[in-house]
């Protein structure tokens, strides 16, 4: 690793790979690629645009906008120009952004569009310090610069001016602050370091195979340090990402880009695996069996796999049948051609890692969080166990301490949050180990495996220590249940909330007979009461019995950010529900 800023690491892909393919984006219904030496020239503009702007190095600028070629390049720019990126949620409450460009001193802002800069506008006047906002698309006005005449002020500035400021960062300069989700309270900003983003996209290129020819799939909020590192690991390789349109169109764009690899959240398998079992249900008869059969084909060549043991012939015969009857349209869902998954940001369930592998679909599950710049564990291609988030990336140490706490440390670890030493002490224990929160435990090959959340633990009444995202995890493989909160703490069992999936529900409706009411009407029905009793008493059977689900509650919408229920990264706010929720989590026991 010879790179140690961002300026660096960057200029060391441009001249490797100057004419490849950096980025693939859908411009006027069509793909198109832009080249790193594009990249770079573009970079260099909005750098330039920003000195023309005044910021001066270590000031902070604000990143407010979904996922974005625009704003992977505005990150790079502001990097290059010595100051550090702060990214804002787009899903982000007008309020909720003004609390993080006061905290964070931001003075300048690159905005999306007309909608998000409503946000700003609404909280003008408590933004005293907020000087420029550039709008990526939308026209200039009294409220903000448009993009073509920020890049145009950045024309005014000498490259060589530029050459300085960047020669000047140090590995150790803030690169960027990024604000934690805030499940307990307000969100605290990570400072994260030039050392901390090289370092750790290289780490992440040692535990990721890639080939020149990979094509990753990027739809994650870039204002999540786990989109922010897949992003820089692009760089550690020189390989090319697709960023998708949207969200809504990342199934569509999965069969057109036909990616290698994709980074994303447990909530997309989970969602895949529901309909593809509801599916297989609904169908039933001979296509169920045949279903049933190659799943169960693919589940031996899974295990055998798994414990690194050879496979037969016959069984690679049915495996390939199995392949062309059933296991190649699971495939084309994510495109055809993909050679791994990478799940982060929250826990797998270990039986839709299962399930994905025996239909040919690899997905290694890692962990990490904003304070270790979302990584420290990962499976590897060739060397990976369910149920784990994997061995440590090079360089970065892990152990559990006393508690049974996982800890950390190495040069991915943050510098602290910003302006709160308080907080940042407690944080660390005495050694400098980052307190991670979780609980779990480091096998004999070095796979670690997270088994409670520390702060999140429900005690029973009967003593009994039950970690609640478990039991949601295995709940939410219902097709028909979106989201669960587990409730029981000093209670005698566990009840919970539970969500619909609108969707399943209305399918269910339209077989049942129950047309022209919606999600809050048929919420009321009796008959949904007993599909969810159903599907919860199916799921309880994997549970130990002080773990199952006892009674529950369904709701007549969803939990959202808007309602405060959850945070940016879809976690619960599980303080938030419980007293918004207070009377019906009560009248369960």
């Amino acid at each position: 690793m010879s790179q140690g800023t961002v300026p660096e690491l960057l200029d060391e892909v441009v001249k490797a790979h100057a004419d490849s393919s950096a980025y693939r984006y859908k411009k006027d219904g069509r793909w198109v690629d832009i080249s790193w030496s594009e990249c770079r020239v573009q970079v260099s503009r909005i750098a330039r645009g920003l000195m023309a702007f005044g910021v001066k190095q270590g000031d902070r600028v604000g990143i407010l906008g979904a996922t974005r070629l625009e704003w992977i390049l505005t990150d790079f720019g502001i990097s290059c120009a010595g100051a550090a990126t702060v990214g804002i949620y787009p899903s982000n409450l007008a309020a909720d952004c003004a609390h993080i460009v006061n905290h964070a001193d931001i003075d300048v802002l690159f905005v999306e569009n007309a909608d998000q800069l409503s946000k700003i506008v609404a909280e003008k006047e408590n933004l005293p310090n907020l000087r420029e906002v550039v709008i990526w698309d939308g026209d200039a006005s009294s409220e903000a610069l448009d993009w073509s005449r920020f890049l145009e002020k950045g024309d005014t500035v000498d490259a060589g001016q530029l050459t300085e400021r960047s020669n000047a960062i140090k590995p150790d300069d803030l690169a960027s602050l990024v604000y934690t989700s805030g499940t307990t309270g307000v969100p605290k900003g990570a400072m994260i370091s030039h050392k901390n983003l090289v370092f750790t996209s290289w780490s992440i290129r040692q535990s990721m195979f890639s080939r020149p020819d990979y094509v990753a799939l990027l739809f994650l909020p870039l204002a999540h340090v786990f989109a922010r590192m897949i992003v820089y690991a692009n760089l550690q390789s020189g390989t090319t990402i697709a960023i998708a349109e949207d969200l809504t169109k990342v199934a569509e764009n999965m069969r057109e880009i036909r990616p290698h690899t994709i980074p994303s959240v447990p909530r997309i398998f989970e969602k895949v695996y529901c309909k593809i079992l509801s599916d297989v249900e609904a169908a039933g008869g001979m296509k169920k069996r045949i279903f049933d059969w190659a799943i169960s084909v693919g589940r031996r060549v899974s295990r055998l796999k798994q414990q690194k043991r050879p496979i037969s012939a016959l069984l690679a015969i049915q495996n390939t049948l199995a392949d062309k009857l059933v296991f190649h349209k699971i495939q084309a869902v994510f495109g055809g051609r993909l050679e791994y998954a990478v799940s982060g940001a929250a826990p797998l369930n270990k039986d839709i890692a299962e399930f994905f592998h025996a239909c040919g679909v690899l997905i290694l599950e890692g962990i990490g969080m904003t304070e270790n710049t979302s990584f420290s564990n990962l499976n590897l291609i060739d060397n990976n166990k369910f149920g784990t988030v994997g061995p440590a990336g090079q360089g970065i140490e892990v152990k559990i301490g006393e508690d049974g706490e996982v800890l950390f440390r190495g040069d991915n670890i943050m510098q602290g949050y910003f302006k709160n030493p308080e907080a940042t002490a407690k944080t660390f224990d005495d050694d400098g180990w980052l307190l991670s929160g979780d609980i779990g435990e480091i096998d004999e090959d070095g796979f670690l495996k997270i088994t409670d959340r520390k702060k999140d633990l429900i005690i029973t009444a009967g003593g009994k220590n039950i970690a609640p995202q478990r039991i949601e995890r295995i709940m939410r493989t219902s097709y028909y249940i979106a989201q669960m909160m587990a409730y029981g703490d000093r209670k005698r069992y566990i009840a919970a909330l539970v969500t619909l999936e609108p969707e399943a529900l209305a399918e269910w409706a339209q077989a049942n007979g129950a047309n022209g009411g919606g999600v809050e009407e048929l919420s009321k029905d009796p008959r949904v009461c007993e599909l969810i009793q159903a599907e919860v008493d199916e799921r309880n059977k994997q549970l130990a019995s002080y773990e199952t689900v006892k009674k529950f509650h369904i709701l007549p919408g969803q939990f959202t950010i808007e309602g405060g229920e959850l945070t940016p990264t879809q976690k619960l706010r599980r303080k938030a529900i419980a007293e918004r929720y207070r009377a019906e989590l009560e009248a369960l026991f």
